[in-house]
């Protein structure tokens, strides 16, 4: 239904609306019915009990005849259990938005994702990783290496449970954060305040609201750029030759730097020009082939946005991939940090702020959160990619390249921004900026009435409450997520502490 004043004399200054996202929402029935066999079913809840079963034998072959190694055994399962968790929802952002575009399945997605998840884990996920997220307590100021060992174990089980609460709910929320409110609650349980770094702790809050507000902002920025010069113009062929190029040259470079800085970080650390430099070439490089594959493929194409949105699947592959390689190169460390800490401590009595991470142990992860993905992903992957609001290749290249420049910016500035939280906060940029475009913006009126068959609206008779429901963003999502990312570190900081008290009360 098309919303309008109601009044046909009013046609030519009416503005223009958007039909509701419920008509979009329907083509995803299929998908739904399809994923849910796989991610609902208890075979799923079977492999990964499997799972953590075999990281617990591993456990058992590695560590041998150490001093508590039933504790050691059962810190390999929960952290297995983090990774899971670690996969079933924060990788989903990754290719989340590739799959709302329909530029991979759902099941190419998975596969994807679960490829460069792993490779980027075990090839640049370093030998070295912090032991507590952010540095978020002084391993110094803990009375002992088994305390030290019990908080890092409730903080792993809490997050985890916290991460699992979430997934099932549908709410993409940081893994980061969840790890950071789980060693804080514990800490503050075991030590008090004086052993938590609060600068880093305000730090990770003044993030939370900044990165999904930077992210939503440059989505927004580029997807008017798209509006303007390539959709409403009346040569969108010549108008996409020109400027898809350009900004698949840009993507390119952008994640080049964004790869060197984030995905390659523990294996090299090049300086401010060596990352510009690589960005530079990365863009000469791309443009050179992107103008010549462009022309190729807009040759026969019709003067139709449908036509126009082919040209970005490609990209937005690409940029779903390199996404997941950088964060499985990095997130896995919250799976397998404060593992590895409660290892070096219990095996080398070491107390400190880095420690080296065996295979055994980085191979748990990463398979961890590939399994998660493959498990129970599909969810997550639906609601950020399908349920937020529509995307296509376009939003969705939008929304990819919005995340790589905002962690670029992020870093830069030493903001410890969440990946999930600028993923998801460019989703709510994009779409709250098609609302506000579609209402008022005066070149897609008069394109509409120069280049469509435009009809006199019909008049409104759906109630106050049912056009808030047909906006073209789920306020009901909106609301939820960002709930949850309110309630993220109080309620992993809290689970932590419970835990740390039954552990030491048992114990």
């Amino acid at each position: 239904m098309t919303l309008g004043t109601g009044e046909n004399s009013a046609v030519p200054t009416a503005r223009i609306r958007k039909p509701s996202l419920d008509k979009d929402l329907r083509k995803i029935k299929r998908l739904e019915d399809a994923t849910r066999l796989v991610s609902g079913s208890r075979a799923a809840t079977g492999i990964a009990i499997l799972f953590l079963a075999i990281a617990g034998i591993l456990a058992t072959s590695q560590i041998g005849s150490v001093q508590n190694n039933v504790l050691m055994i059962a810190a390999a399962v929960i952290g297995g259990y983090m990774a899971l968790t670690i996969g079933a929802n924060d990788v989903a952002n990754n290719v989340g938005p590739a799959v709302g575009a329909r530029a991979l399945t759902m099941s190419g997605a998975l596969v994807l994702a679960a490829i460069f998840e792993c490779a980027g884990a075990l090839i640049a996920g370093g030998d070295v990783v912090e032991t507590i997220s952010k540095g978020i307590i002084h391993p110094a100021l803990v009375p002992s290496r088994e305390v030290f060992v019990w908080v890092m174990m409730s903080a792993l089980l809490a997050s985890a449970l916290w991460v699992h609460l979430a997934t099932y709910i549908g709410a993409p929320v940081s893994t980061t954060h969840s790890i950071v409110g789980g060693v804080l609650g514990a800490g503050l349980a075991a030590v008090g305040a004086d052993v938590v770094d609060w600068y880093v702790v305000s730090s990770i809050f003044i993030s939370w609201v900044i990165s999904p507000v930077i992210g939503g902002v440059i989505a927004a920025s580029f997807l008017a750029f798209i509006k303007i010069n390539l959709i409403y113009q009346r040569n969108k062929i010549v108008a996409a030759r020109r400027w898809v190029p350009v900004l698949v040259a840009l993507m390119a470079a952008t994640f080049s730097a964004y790869l060197v800085i984030k995905g390659l970080s523990h294996v090299w650390k090049p300086g401010l020009a060596a990352v510009a430099t690589i960005g530079v070439l990365a863009f000469a490089l791309t443009y050179l082939v992107a103008r010549p594959w462009v022309r190729s493929q807009s040759e026969g194409m019709e003067n139709r946005n449908q036509n126009l949105r082919k040209l970005f699947h490609l990209p937005l592959i690409c940029s779903a991939a390199l996404l997941s390689f950088a964060h499985g190169s990095n997130d896995v460390a919250n799976a397998v940090g404060p593992l590895a800490a409660i290892l070096s401590s219990a095996q080398l009595g070491l107390l400190t702020s880095e420690v080296g991470v065996p295979f055994w142990v980085m191979l748990i992860g990463a398979i961890g959160i590939s399994l998660g993905l493959f498990l129970f992903g599909p969810h997550i992957v639906r609601i950020v990619g399908e349920k937020i609001t529509k995307l296509n290749p376009m939003r969705a290249f939008c929304v990819a390249l919005s995340a790589a420049v905002t962690v670029l910016v992020a870093s830069q500035l030493g903001l410890p921004v969440s990946t999930t939280h600028i993923v998801v906060g460019a989703v709510f940029g994009v779409g709250f900026f098609r609302e506000y475009y579609t209402a008022h913006s005066r070149r897609r009126r008069d394109y509409i009435r120069k280049h469509k068959r435009h009809h006199p609206p019909k008049p409104l008779t759906a109630s106050p409450d049912e056009l808030r429901r047909r906006k073209l963003v789920r306020r009901s999502h909106v609301l939820g997520i960002v709930a949850a990312w309110a309630i993220t570190v109080p309620s992993a900081a809290g689970l932590a502490a419970l835990i740390y008290f039954a552990a030491d009360f048992l114990h």
